[in-house]
């Protein structure tokens, strides 16, 4: 199964170096590039891609905008895309604001080319993004300079069950499944059975909204 993209980007040389190393990919078709949000935006709605790799800091209209656009679209429209970050800094508000929004993670653009390949083909899957450890980072840094919201989201996670509370914790340590399962001794099947009834129950789209629900709530704390 192909694996539609746009690349939304101000730098024309960025868009057709990633547009090239990922059109070489025999599962991946490159639809259209854009160099602002705002067009960003329209070629999604055109084109309706998989993936929209969608760069921070751009003119017109930034890549935070855009994604909410395209991630809580207007009523009429049913297309939602998965998006994911482009930065070239590795702490940055905006991308903490973008994975709050609904995206499904980020990449720093000095990553090597595999990582973005990589990256596309998880996002695509269903997954967040959450494997380097500069995401989790970049979350926990920004969770300090707020504190925890004992609010509306700490009330969110008594929907869970004890054991679901318990993977929802090591989703948001950054364990994958493999590792949830070895800590917790469950079957991996039963894990991912576990991360699909908390996203349901705390309506969240993927494990990126769950980590940053996860430090809002408390749950998790920085520096854990």
């Amino acid at each position: 199964m192909t694996t539609r993209v746009i690349i939304a980007d101000d730098q024309a040389m960025v868009r057709a170096g990633f547009a090239a190393l990922l059109a070489a990919q025999s599962d991946i078709d490159v639809v259209g590039e854009a160099p602002d949000g705002a067009q960003g935006v329209e070629l999604s709605r055109r084109t309706h891609p998989d993936v929209v790799l969608m760069d921070v800091w751009m003119p017109e209209m930034d890549g935070l905008e855009a994604a909410r656009r395209l991630l809580e679209p207007a009523p009429g429209v049913t297309h939602r895309p998965r998006v994911l970050m482009l930065t070239t800094f590795d702490v940055d508000d905006y991308v903490y604001e973008a994975l709050r929004a609904g995206a499904s993670g980020f990449l720093l653009k000095n990553a090597p080319p595999a990582d973005l390949i990589a990256a596309v083909r998880v996002v695509a899957s269903g997954d967040a993004l959450l494997a380097p450890s500069v995401t989790r980072r970049l979350i926990a840094d920004f969770a300090k300079q707020r504190p925890a919201a004992r609010g509306k989201p700490a009330l969110r996670l008594k929907a869970l069950t004890e054991r679901e509370t318990e993977v929802l914790t090591l989703v948001a340590r950054g364990r994958s499944n493999a590792e949830i399962a070895q800590t917790l001794v469950l079957a991996e099947q039963t894990v991912k059975t576990h991360v699909s009834r908390v996203l349901t129950k705390l309506d969240l789209r993927d494990r990126a909204q769950a980590v940053v629900l996860a430090y809002e709530s408390g749950l998790v704390a920085p520096g854990e």
